[in-house]
């Protein structure tokens, strides 16, 4: 399959996602346990794709998500309208003064520095995204009235509640029908999946999803847990026989869901929270494999959304008609690059993206 991605025509946007967007608490370089302040910024595995592609690469995009309305979601839709991302998808939840039916996410996470390994605490239980269900939102009227080009969703939200997955589904099956590229970033917690059945129930609704997506991304814990493809070969540190390994995981993947256009994951060896090897590899039918530029000891300041910022990168790249070997070299760049500052989303732009892609060094430019 040929992935083709519609001009813009008439429609609003470039690039939608569909997703929960959590209150971040950062202790900074200290601990969550002994923090006496906090900074407070917005983050979600989907929703960073979407300010990824408007903030660092100048696209046109929503958020569909629901919020309680008290003050701490007035908090969170002001972060995300700061971050250029169209809010007025955003579904609006009466709050009950307790949160007994809706209320705002949260979490709690720490940097990690060297042996001390980064850590999340997510207070999201009952949120307001969580009671999605099918029917709340009019996907003919978004893709069809509206229009995007794009749609990009993923496992987080599919699984916060059997509605939301339900909802997932729902989206994806309305895009196909408006003719619009669909991603999903497997991003596998198993955390969130524990008390709903576990990789079991993982699998069944992803493989439900799976058939109508057109750009899948993930690593290879995400293919494991989320669709039951193993990767075999792989070594301690990132090398030819692994990305052989990923490579026949691919082609497994392709023969089950030719629907699959393109499939994408990064590649990662955790030397310490400081310092990771990072990389990526991207197939598809017209391309072949193709492999990032491997970057080793790669020095992290706040790991989290490096996946997410590696999707926004490659997405753009496919979405403005390059190469693959350049969109995932894109991916990759962004990622590094959002791991470099603190929060959940990219401080990157264009030009950063584009000259480290493009082999540029960390000298001083003046």
């Amino acid at each position: 399959m040929t992935l083709k991605v519609p001009p813009r025509d008439d429609r609003q946007y470039d690039a939608i996602s569909l997703g929960e967007v959590m209150l971040r608490l950062d202790p900074g370089a200290g601990r969550v346990r002994t923090a006496r302040s906090f900074t407070a910024s917005e983050g979600g595995g989907e929703y960073n794709v979407a300010r990824g592609l408007r903030k660092a690469f100048g696209l046109r995009t929503a958020i569909v998500t629901a919020l309680a309305d008290n003050d701490v979601g007035r908090l969170v839709e002001d972060l995300i309208c700061q971050g250029g991302v169209d809010t007025q998808l955003v579904q609006w939840l009466p709050y009950d003064g307790i949160g007994r039916t809706a209320r705002n996410g949260l979490n709690f996470t720490e940097r990690g520095f060297g042996v001390r390994v980064a850590v999340g605490v997510s207070d999201r239980g009952h949120t307001a995204v969580s009671a999605l269900k099918p029917g709340d939102l009019d996907w003919d009227a978004i893709f069809g009235h509206l229009g995007t080009r794009w749609f990009h969703t993923g496992g987080i939200f599919a699984s916060l509640s059997e509605t939301t997955a339900e909802v997932a589904l729902e989206a994806v099956q309305a895009a196909k029908r408006h003719g619009v590229v669909t991603s999903y970033d497997l991003n596998s917690r198993p955390s969130l999946w524990k008390s709903v059945g576990g990789q079991a129930k993982a699998q069944e609704v992803n493989r439900a999803i799976a058939p109508f997506i057109d750009v899948m991304i993930g690593n290879e814990e995400d293919f494991t847990a989320s669709l039951g493809f193993t990767v075999t070969g792989l070594g301690d540190a990132h090398d030819h026989l692994e990305v052989n390994a990923f490579a026949t995981m691919i082609d497994d993947a392709r023969k089950v869901y030719p629907n699959f256009a393109v499939i994408a994951t990064t590649l990662r060896a955790v030397r310490s929270a400081t310092l990771n090897d990072w990389g990526a590899v991207a197939r598809s039918e017209d391309s072949g494999l193709v492999e990032a530029t491997h970057r080793p000891a790669l020095e992290i300041y706040d790991r989290v959304g490096g996946g997410d910022s590696f999707a926004s990168g490659l997405i753009f790249g496919l979405m403005s008609g390059r190469s693959l070997v350049d969109s995932v070299e894109l991916g990759a760049a962004h990622g590094a690059l959002a791991m470099t500052t603190p929060g959940d989303t990219s401080m990157a732009s264009l030009k950063e993206v584009e000259a480290l892609a493009a082999g540029g060094s960390a000298r001083v430019q003046r």
